[in-house]
């Protein structure tokens, strides 16, 4: 609910509080009092599109705030959620305007960007306009109008499910198709490589084993001739080996004579037959490791190259033809159970499918329901605003499947007997207009989330007996939600539980706008003039009293 409206400075008011009510909230004046100023103030500051200049001429800047009463569960709220911004009770929106141009949004004292403000603003008030084309006008909103009537959140739940559940299968399906196709389309090369490569059989490690031993075949018959050498020269007999075998037995002989002098040389000498016989022993080792067949040699030196040129063939490392060769067969494998798993898919996206189509059909016959009962509704509505003659109803077709369903939404009218059906701006005048869209409020309005709903002369184009209908449903509409009608018909304004009135005055040249709050006396006083102009009468006083006692 709106509870209070500050203008300061904004076109030709220098300083206004409004405290608004519950219920039927009615604002009289003559034609340019500034009753639309207000309005345009109240749209400023909800973000709305407007008047491009709206600081008041001589001030530095413009500003507005709105409180509103939010309550627990509003739909604000999770806006403001959303938003990072603190969630009260009271919701305070203020807005500032410079003489320059620029314009800052506050919410709950944090600032905030117009587009925020439009996005609480369609969760707190509702403009209803002769010529409004948001809201009831606007057809595309006419399905989610007829599911809040209809109370369809769990049949719409059901739907959105549904539909997430057949595009996750959809997507999945065609993901599976695209990849088995693209295994398809290089079947041949996967089965010629895994072929290659099975044949092949590399090991991690083997290539570079392989180039080793290589270079040791290629090396050894250029060294094999001095180690040999080298070896006859370590070796027994006329060798190292030998003669110090020889030194050792001589000077063993000749030791006892000695006298012990010999004994250091025979320690050291024994010493070096044991690293010389290592010695001797690791040159047997090479010379034996040095032996190959030439066959072993060209058999290497192949092997070496197959797995050089599979690896430069395929860009993998030599080390990596294993893992590469695993990929392989895994891709293989998928290509062999590709039209398994493709019929599986098939089979979900197909359960998917038929669960959507069975809610859908649900929600579809739910929206006829609900439907006829918007119609019948409507129709005790018109008979009182005197569209007795015309006809409502809500137009239901099939639509593109979607998340919401496959229907499409349009509340159509005739306004004589046998006259075509047509959206509702497109068929009714503008007196009728008004009606319709009072009576499509009032029914839409049972049991919806709480709004503040501004009807801005609805009443516009009607009087006498049909205005009085009028001022009776915006009562009626009051009882659930908070009701602003900016009006020019007395019998409207009799209806109203919080009347103000709007004039304009001139002060030091300048021209102002104020808006006062009337008790019974200056009600009757207003309502007198509404009915006779300015000069008040006897009559006009006492028609006045019957109309607000009526």
């Amino acid at each position: 609910m709106l509870r209070s409206l500050d203008i300061r400075d904004l076109l030709i008011i220098d300083r206004l509080e409004l405290a608004f009510q519950p219920g039927l909230n009615v604002l009289t004046g003559e034609t340019g009092a500034g009753k639309s100023i207000l309005l345009d103030a109240l749209g400023f500051v909800l973000g709305w599109r407007g008047r491009a200049e709206l600081v008041r001429a001589g001030a530095a800047q413009g500003e507005v705030t709105a409180v509103f009463d939010l309550p627990a569960g509003h739909t604000a709220r999770a806006v403001l959620e959303e938003a990072g911004l603190p969630a009260e009770d009271e919701l305070i929106l203020r807005r500032v305007n410079t003489a320059d141009g620029r314009k800052t949004a506050w919410v709950n004292d944090r600032r905030a960007s117009g587009e925020v403000l439009r996005a609480l603003a369609d969760t707190l008030v509702e403009l209803h306009g002769q010529h409004d084309d948001r809201g009831l006008l606007n057809r595309r909103g006419h399905r989610a109008l007829l599911d809040a009537f209809g109370a369809l959140d769990a049949e719409l739940a059901e739907v959105r499910g549904t539909w997430r559940a057949r595009a996750t299968a959809d997507r999945a399906l065609a993901e599976a198709e695209d990849r088995l196709a693209t295994l398809k389309a290089e079947e041949e090369f996967l089965r010629h490589a895994v072929g290659e490569l099975d044949a092949l059989a590399p090991r991690p490690g083997e290539e570079a084993e392989l180039d080793a031993r290589r270079r040791m075949m290629q090396a050894a018959e250029r060294i094999r001739d001095d180690i040999a050498k080298a070896h006859a020269a370590l070796g027994p007999g006329e060798g190292a080996e030998g003669r110090m075998g020889d030194a050792l037995r001589w000077l063993e002989g000749a030791a006892d004579g000695a006298e012990g002098r010999l004994d250091p040389a025979l320690g050291a000498l024994g010493r070096a037959l044991v690293e010389l016989g290592e010695a001797v022993q690791g040159v047997e080792d090479c010379i034996e490791a040095l032996e190959f067949d030439p066959a072993s040699l060209e058999s290497a030196e192949e092997r070496l190259f197959a797995i050089r040129a599979l690896a430069r063939k395929h860009g993998v490392l030599p080390d990596d033809l294993g893992g590469f060769a695993d990929d392989l067969r895994a891709r293989l494998a998928a290509l062999d159970a590709g039209e398994g798993d493709l019929a599986d898919l098939r089979a979900a996206r197909d359960a998917a499918g038929a669960a959507y189509d069975r809610a859908a059909a649900a929600l579809t016959a739910a929206r006829r329901a609900a439907a006829a009962r918007l119609d019948a509704a409507m129709a005790d509505e018109l008979a009182p605003l005197k569209l007795e003659r015309a006809a409502f109803a809500t137009a239901i077709t099939e639509a593109e499947p979607g998340p919401d369903g496959r229907d499409a939404v349009a509340f159509t009218v005739a306004t004589n007997p046998g006259a075509p059906a047509g959206p509702l701006n497109k068929i009714a005048s503008g007196g009728e207009l008004s009606r319709f869209l009072l009576a499509l409020k009032v029914c839409l309005a049972r049991g919806t989330s709480p709004l503040t709903l501004i009807f801005d002369e609805i009443d516009r184009g009607v009087g006498g007996a049909t205005a009085d209908a009028v001022g009776r449903r915006l009562a009626d509409l009051s009882r659930t939600a908070q009701v602003l009608a900016v009006t020019h018909s007395p019998q409207v304004a009799a209806r109203a539980a919080h009347h103000w009135r709007v004039e304009k005055r001139v002060e030091a040249g300048a021209t102002l706008s104020s808006v006062a709050a009337l008790d019974d006396g200056a009600r009757v006083d207003e309502i007198a003039r509404m009915l006779s102009g300015d000069t008040i009468t006897e009559e006009a006083r006492a028609a006045a009293r019957a109309l607000l006692q009526g």
